[in-house]
């Protein structure tokens, strides 16, 4: 396979493990497409993932410019002017990097600037797997909403039954020998446990006016760890790893509670007896955006919130399910908890992603500021 003229220099010395190694070995081994964009937006260089990205040759590329190889009108090129004005990186998600001849092809891309300050940028390309092609945001939201129209039909034809049960057997209660009162009071308890299925189930009911305010979501974070190690985290260990200049979320506070208290009380319900912990970090990415499925709008998503655990981690059949409704590997779970996380998240007009791997399970919450 040809190789790119403008090949980056091989590494004399040595790595900072003590390995030596040449640079362009460690690009071609990246699945990522890399490619090395100068001032003039002429390519520079190509690794071997670019050229099967683009079905060119390096040498081929290398005498093409960046608009030549992208899509008419492409959002890659509007971002490596914003690279270029601001000096930072800039990602973006589900990028359709699509034509005519291809179809549809989503992107995940990010845009660097070199930190030699030499004008070149490295453009990162990373084709979506078809797993993923569907937008999380929109699956995760969908999944909720499959269940919101369940919600009025429940809270009306089965609640108010249950009532009457409730009260009949508590008529009954009055009447009977104290021996046979278990059975009245076992036909309460499962009346009242199919009205908290049905309130939580209610909750994805939409029709509610959704308050916003400005929201420090660390008052969150603390409100929560608080009620969890007051109750069902007793006993394992925290780990907070805050940015203290993290500007405000707009958002409605007790559902943000909601959404973390889940999440953490997942986290405690996976971690191990013995030496559990559970990681609680917020950060911002500069540059972290979203693209609008059926719009050309993009969504800025710069707080990050994530919280992780050090349990064995999400069986590999469920995680492409995680998110939608009845689904849990809990043996006495609902599996509704997750799904209302990601409806409550995509109405704040973020999103929530899950990755997991034996003692690393990590929830990423990712939300717009306030300001915005």
């Amino acid at each position: 396979m040809a190789k790119s003229s403008a090949r980056p220099a091989a590494d004399t010395g040595k790595g900072g493990r003590g390995v030596p190694f040449d640079l362009e070995l460690v690009l071609n081994a990246l699945s990522k497409a890399i490619l090395l964009v100068d001032d003039d937006g002429q390519i520079r260089y190509a690794n071997a993932a670019a050229e099967q990205f683009f079905a060119t040759g390096a040498t081929m590329l290398t005498r093409m410019r960046l608009d030549q190889v992208t899509p008419f009108a492409h959002p890659l090129l509007a971002v490596v002017e914003q690279v270029r004005q601001g000096g930072i990186s800039v990602y973006e998600y589900e990028v359709d990097f699509g034509s005519p001849r291809t179809g549809h092809r989503p992107v995940d891309m990010q845009v660097t600037p070199l930190a030699d300050r030499s004008g070149i940028l490295l453009v990162s390309l990373q084709e979506r797997a078809i797993a993923q092609r569907i937008d999380r945001q929109l699956t995760h939201r969908g999944a909720a909403r499959s269940v919101t129209g369940m919600a009025a039909i429940l809270a009306h034809e089965i609640k108010n039954p249950l009532s009457g049960i409730r009260g009949a057997a508590q008529l009954l209660e009055q009447g009977i020998a104290e021996s046979d009162r278990d059975l009245t009071r076992l036909i309460c308890d499962e009346t009242d446990r199919i009205c908290l299925l049905v309130d939580r189930i209610e909750a994805f009911n939409e029709g509610r006016p959704a308050k916003r305010e400005s929201v420090n979501i660390h008052q969150v974070l603390e409100h929560v760890k608080k009620i969890a190690q007051a109750g069902f985290a007793k006993g394992l260990r925290f780990i907070e790893s805050y940015d203290p200049s993290l500007p405000p979320v707009s958002g409605d506070r007790d559902q943000l509670i909601q959404v973390f208290l889940n999440l953490v009380k997942n986290a405690a319900e996976a971690a191990p007896t013995k030496g559990g912990e559970i990681t609680l970090t917020t950060a911002y990415r500069h540059g972290v955006r979203m693209a609008v499925p059926g719009t050309r709008r993009r969504l800025r998503l710069p707080l990050e919130v994530t919280v992780r655990d050090n349990g064995e981690g999400v069986p590999p059949d469920l995680k492409p399910h995680l998110f939608e409704p009845f689904v849990t590997t809990k043996s006495s779970g609902t599996g509704l908890g997750l799904a209302l996380v990601a409806k409550i998240i995509g109405d704040h007009g973020g999103m929530v992603e899950c990755e997991s791997e034996p003692r690393r399970t990590m929830f990423r919450v990712l939300l717009p500021v306030a300001t915005e």
